[in-house]
């Protein structure tokens, strides 16, 4: 007897390939946000060869060049620019907006997975040559393996006199004021979920640096925070801080960062009006380039129309 006959004794063929049909769709749903992951993990093993090969051959020049990081930082700038032209079509609008020079407060709407900041950072380093530090949340300091890269790309959990000082010191620094908050319980209605959060004004006001407003088309489609349960959650996460949330997705989605106007500084204007004033112009931004609410079909859809466009341009 053939070990197919001895299976098909136990098992219902016909039942168990109708199963694999059925759930192979939600198995990869779930599992592609584990790719994500891998890239991340490639991101910080490449991280940690790079270290050690320069501590075998010219770390001291390099230091004294100030650029220990710079061929690394260069490389995972074009890794992740090829992964958002390959898998998402990805595509800035407005990154003349980006000073060349001189400090700036990017605040971004946080989809469920950053990735656009990934994306967004990667095109500045390559077209601007300037890094885009960033505030992370504490949780990402604890996953192991993790932590030189977010020193090498300068993320950490900033308090408002950090920021205030990077900022002071002619740097780009972003902040997502919904952060984990957002990227957990927000939906594809794409509302903004940022409470009576204002500590981002207070650092443009302080340094006295404009905010740059950036929302990216379609990143709610990319990803999304599973929707069953989140009451629960909500009251885990509002204890312990803990991002608890099942993410899903991975879909090839059209993504369009559209970076705004500066929001200029002005020394009469209060953190809250300033922060009123950066939320309105994000959510005139989702209203006027972002289909609501949105659709996963219809985005994937979107990078074929972007390409029909530019074969009759």
């Amino acid at each position: 007897m053939s070990w197919y006959s001895i299976v098909e004794t136990f098992i219902d063929i016909d039942y168990a390939r109708w199963l694999i049909w059925l759930l192979t769709p939600i198995i990869i749903t779930f599992l592609l946000p584990l790719t994500l992951l891998l890239f991340l993990y490639l991101s910080a093993l490449f991280l940690h060869i790079y270290r050690h090969r320069y501590r075998l051959s010219t770390v001291k020049q390099a230091v004294e060049r100030g650029d220990y990081w710079h061929g690394a930082r260069q490389m995972l700038a074009i890794f992740w620019d090829a992964h958002g032209w390959i898998y998402h079509s990805y595509e800035v609008k407005g990154i003349q907006n980006i000073p060349d020079t001189g400090p700036a407060l990017i605040v971004y709407y946080h989809g469920a997975l950053p990735l656009d900041y990934y994306y967004l950072m990667a095109k500045c380093l390559l077209q601007k040559r300037r890094l885009i530090e960033a505030v992370g949340d504490k949780f990402l300091f604890s996953i192991p393996g993790w932590k030189l890269m977010m020193e090498v790309l300068h993320v950490f959990p900033g308090t408002i006199q950090t920021c205030t000082n990077v900022l002071k010191n002619g740097n780009l620094l972003s902040i997502a004021p919904g952060g984990v908050r957002e990227a957990q319980f927000g939906d594809n209605s794409y509302k903004l979920i940022w409470g009576k959060r204002i500590g981002f004004a207070k650092v443009a006001i302080a340094a006295e640096a404009p905010i740059i407003p950036v929302f990216t088309v379609n990143i709610r489609e990319s990803f999304r925070s599973f929707p069953v349960g989140r009451r629960w959650l909500k009251k885990i996460y509002d204890r312990t801080r803990l991002p608890l949330v099942p993410i899903y997705g991975g879909f090839p989605v059209k993504m369009t960062t559209i970076i705004g106007k500066p929001i200029e500084y002005e020394p009469n204007r209060t953190p809250e009006e300033l922060a009123r004033l950066t939320a309105e112009s994000i959510e005139k931004m989702i209203k006027e380039n972002q289909r609501l609410p949105g659709s996963i079909l219809m985005a994937i859809l979107d990078r074929f129309r972007f390409k029909r466009t530019q074969l009759v341009k």
